[in-house]
């Protein structure tokens, strides 16, 4: 018999990402993520399969290390490059003794031979290839196998060389005092969720020898190096870097092109947008990417464009737009608290005839390609998934795959475009759980459609009228879709109806919606989501006696707002939210000019009003529902201030109101927040509208006892 879901099945999941293919698309390797034995942190390996076989021909292959992820086919197809911090473990150092949490050179690439034996080639011992001081964030192989471009943050190969290119004073004598950790910032974007400070750690670009790993430093930039895609005859790469005067105030990437010879580097964008994500065409003369040009709203969305390669289109109104007429918005993110999101890629066809993208259409993740001839636009996947890490090449795609009840898998697609599963993952855990399948649904709200979906409770006896959650994600500018949410079903078995929704300002409905909530991110997208609602209480499904509204980072803003205008729900739980609009403009790792003007169109100085107008904070007095708030003590996307501030104005009025504080972690607590810390949160937001609108309670709940972190 088929048991209701648990938060501590979580421990469970394996969760792959990153699949990559061989160049003969006759095999796949991929990153498997399991949740460590301490339930306190991760663990990732390398697993590969063939894309002939099935789901129970995937192996895992590295064993060395804690975190080992992405795997790179050599262009030969006889090595397998991977990042590993294997050396913190199984190599003996004494000259680097140390916590290995506080050495910077734990993650380094590796190389591991393919055509040692084993089945389908795969065999051998993996080998550390580079020994950079920073270590390594991600790494390309060049095309004819003998250099890797590597990203990394050293300044110099060696760490001795590298502490004397910094000034890092040398170590003190005993007795006398600790070298200075004050930190000196001249610049804003110092920092970024989930890396902390970042000033002082920005990736540049490597070239490091295949063979016995000697590397050479390609740019000096004082602003980080993204992207990394090596021109078809090896001798430049393209890359991706904001290098404008005030780049910490205008957020304004370009492809830049860097000779692998000497450095030399010329721009080939225009300077007058936004663009990254380059990949070039098989011409060696055109390079593709993402990117918009400004002036735009946030709402804006990414086109593919193309751009001549030796720069001769770096002017106001150059390149070429393929997909401008199509209104697609390749980059877009699907929320979930199970699968993870990855970059966004460009894939070229062998011949460069077409290029392959991801983007949602009607909460759907599918995979599209494009002509680069006349920019036409040929949808190649069709189902209610997502399809999120992927790969092309050889003649064959793979993709991570997932559903609302179907956790994510690696699939592949074959000639007759049916999709067939390459792992599986997770099906002993899963085959005893009973999963709720959501309803689409839709609705009109000031002339717009909004579409949502509709998770009905599965335990017995909760019949309609049922109590409803409404759940709004965060962003504003992604989406809810055909992904699987844990918090969904953990409700649903508590008898407790999902409405999940996608107000004016999410992804994946064109630029227009997206750009719906400038400068209104609350009258406008409450409205949908609450007409949404009404639709639920309207038809007999949800009891207007019994309504709860939860959601977080933007979705926390927007339940603080619901509350301070409208009084129908009995339970609220705002997660990682916003109070205080200025405060979010001005603090964490999104402050600064850029972001205010993209969204609002005016900074909190320019327009003081306006941002106290759009301000939960305004609205407090109002506030009389129930609400939990819940905030991680280390996020630097919407600071922990703001839930201070929302909690020490509502008890000093005495409202019912209670502060769930999480210590350690960040903005990411419900996706990737440390395991057992993510089990009790499912925990408290169960429990909570289990309190109120199941069990009908009016007071707040008790202290969960043994939750207190003491």
């Amino acid at each position: 018999m088929p048991r209701a879901p648990r938060p501590d099945d979580l421990y469970a999941f394996r969760i792959p990402t990153d699949p990559r293919l061989s160049p003969d698309g006759s095999n796949v390797a991929f990153v498997v993520e399991t949740v460590a034995p301490a339930k306190d942190g991760y663990r990732h390996a390398i697993w590969a399969g063939p894309t002939d076989g099935g789901p129970d021909d995937a192996r895992r292959l590295t064993f060395g290390g804690r975190h080992e992820t992405r795997p790179r086919f050599s262009p030969d197809g006889r090595t397998l490059a991977f990042l590993s911090d294997r050396r913190l473990y199984v190599e003996e150092e004494p000259d680097r003794p140390g916590d290995p949490k506080e050495r910077e050179d734990g993650t380094q690439t590796h190389l591991l031979p393919l055509d040692g034996g084993g089945r389908r080639g795969f065999g051998g011992e993996a080998r550390r290839l580079t020994s950079l001081p920073k270590g390594v964030v991600a790494f390309e192989w060049s095309p004819d196998g003998r250099h890797l471009a590597v990203l990394s943050a050293s300044l110099a190969p060696t760490i001795k060389d590298d502490d004397r290119a910094r000034g890092t004073p040398a170590k003190p004598e005993p007795g006398a005092p600790p070298r200075s950790d004050y930190r000196y910032i001249d610049r804003l974007a110092f920092m970024l969720n989930g890396a902390g400070f970042t000033f002082h750690r920005r990736p540049q670009l490597w070239i490091v020898d295949g063979v016995d790993g000697s590397a050479r430093r390609l740019t000096g930039w004082d602003v980080a190096v993204e992207g990394i895609a090596w021109s078809p005859d090896g001798s430049a790469i393209a890359v991706s870097a904001n290098r404008r005067r005030d780049h910490d105030l205008l957020e304004r990437p370009d492809i830049w092109v860097v000779r692998v010879a000497d450095g030399g580097a010329h721009r080939v964008t225009s300077g007058d947008g936004y663009f990254g994500t380059p990949a070039w065409l098989p011409d060696g003369a055109t390079i593709a990417c993402l990117g918009t040009r400004f002036p735009v709203g946030a709402g804006s969305r990414n086109d593919i464009w193309l751009f001549a390669a030796d720069g001769s289109d770096a002017t106001p109104g150059g390149g070429r737009n393929l997909s401008s007429r199509h209104d697609l918005m390749p980059g877009s993110g699907v929320n979930s608290d199970l699968t993870h999101g990855e970059a966004t890629r460009l894939v070229p066809s062998g011949r460069g005839r077409w290029i392959r993208f991801t983007a949602p259409i009607r909460g759907s993740m599918e995979l599209w390609r494009i002509s680069t001839d006349d920019g036409a636009v040929e949808r190649l996947t069709d189902g209610r998934h997502r399809l999120s890490g992927w790969d092309a090449g050889g003649g064959r795609e793979v993709f991570i795959r997932s559903t609302a009840t179907e956790l994510p898998d690696v699939w592949t697609r074959d000639e007759d475009a049916s999709l067939r599963r390459l792992s599986a993952l997770n099906d002993t855990v899963l085959a005893d759980i009973s999963l709720v399948e959501p309803i689409e649904r839709w609705w009109r709200s000031d002339g717009l459609d909004i579409q949502g979906w509709y998770t009905p409770p599965s335990s017995a006896g909760a019949g309609p009228p049922a109590p409803l959650v409404l759940q709004v994600h965060g962003g504003p500018h992604m989406l809810y879709g055909w992904s699987p949410m844990w918090e969904f079903q953990l409700l649903a078995a508590a008898g407790i109806g999902v409405l999940a929704a996608n107000p004016r300002g999410s992804e994946g409905y064109g630029e227009a919606f997206n750009a719906a909530n400038f400068r209104d991110w609350g009258a406008g997208p409450t409205a949908d989501v609450l007409a949404g609602v009404d639709a639920l209480v309207g038809e007999g499904l949800a009891d207007p006696d019994r309504l709860g509204v939860t959601g977080g980072s933007y979705g926390g803003y927007l339940t603080a707002w619901i509350v301070g205008n409208d009084q129908r729900f009995k339970a609220a739980l705002a997660a990682r939210g916003v109070s205080d609009m200025a405060m979010l403009m001005l603090t964490g790792d999104i402050s600064g000019v850029d972001s205010a003007r993209l969204e609002f169109g005016a900074t909190p100085w320019d327009d003081p009003e306006l941002y106290r107008a759009m301000s939960p904070i305004t609205y407090a007095e109002n506030i009389r529902t129930p609400l939990l708030i819940q905030h991680s003590e280390q996020d630097i996307r919407t600071t922990v201030g703001q839930a201070e501030m929302l909690f020490t104005t509502l008890r000093s009025l005495r409202r019912p109101v209670r502060f769930m504080r999480v210590p350690e972690e960040d903005h990411e607590l419900t996706r990737s927040g440390s395991p057992f810390r993510r089990v009790e949160n499912l925990v408290q937001v169960r429990g909570w509208f289990d309190h109120y609108l199941v069990k009908g309670r009016r007071r707040l709940p008790p202290i969960p006892k043994a939750r207190f972190g003491l």
